[in-house]
């Protein structure tokens, strides 16, 4: 018997649709083979990077709980995202985006900016910041929507609105007078990080509490989230609510096969 994960609906929708349809040709040593599946909040930040480098780029959709022989020839954990460069195999969404940042120097981008500044100790500082998400922001989320009972789904909220409310005050007054992103006027690495959670923030709220308020997260979270929310790079790599339900219906229930789920309903960190 399959997994009921592996039972997702095929493709993209929606905005993204549309950029799926733009990359389907095949890409020189320029460009990118990118291991995607549509719903996947760590592909989405790999895809948002893409877009934001401008690097030419082939979309190839995987159902990562069917274990295909090919993918998996590709990418033996078969997991997504993945992608193949000049005969390489990479992978983790982190991972990626550096590397992305990385590949874009050369002349095989469009973009000259800089999803991560350049001096070292700002480097560092914007990995602390993305150390936060994977270690606290992300983990509530995951714990919040796979809660069964009303107190542990309090407890899992607040903790999530107390990590984004910490988050937050590394966007000073200053970013927000020049832009309401963490980059400034412009996405960063740590905006990308998170940017997919948030985009799928409505099932805690239709779920888990109703709306996230800015008694709970700070005002600039709520200024952050609402940018983040309307960002085209965000928008078009976003399918329609209704094809997530089903999929995330499994995580609130606490059925989901997942490594983060599984990660999650044993207390320990999500890989």
């Amino acid at each position: 018997m399959g997994l009921p994960d592996a039972d997702i609906f095929p493709h993209a929708t929606g905005k993204a649709s549309e950029v799926v349809a733009k990359h389907q040709s095949e890409v020189g040593p320029e460009g990118i083979k990118f291991y995607a599946g549509w719903f996947c909040p760590y592909v989405q930040r790999t895809w948002i990077a893409l877009l934001e480098k401008q690097i030419p780029f082939q979309y190839i959709e995987i159902n990562p709980y069917h274990k295909d022989p090919s993918f998996l020839a590709i990418n033996p954990k078969g997991l997504v995202p993945a992608i193949e460069s000049q005969g390489s195999t990479l992978a983790e969404s982190n991972i990626l985006i550096e590397f992305l940042e990385d590949f874009a120097d050369g002349s095989n981008s469009k973009s000259s900016r800089k999803l991560l500044p350049a001096a070292p100790q700002a480097k560092a500082v914007a990995r602390m910041h993305i150390d936060q998400i994977s270690k606290k922001i992300v983990p509530a989320w995951f714990r919040t929507i796979q809660a069964q009972d009303s107190q542990a789904q309090a407890q899992g909220r607040k903790d999530y609105t107390d990590a984004l409310k910490e988050w937050a005050t590394y966007i000073d007054d200053d970013k927000l007078h020049n832009g309401p992103f963490h980059g400034g006027d412009e996405l960063d690495a740590v905006d990308i990080n998170l940017a997919p959670f948030v985009a799928r923030e409505y099932l805690i709220e239709k779920h888990r509490g109703g709306p996230i308020t800015a008694e709970e997260t700070g005002e600039t979270y709520q200024i952050w989230r609402k940018a983040i929310l309307s960002h085209p790079s965000v928008v078009s790599t976003t399918s329609d609510k209704e094809n997530y339900e089903p999929i995330y219906g499994r995580y609130l229930r606490d059925e989901a096969q997942s490594e983060a789920a599984q990660a999650t309903r044993a207390g320990r960190a999500i890989p």
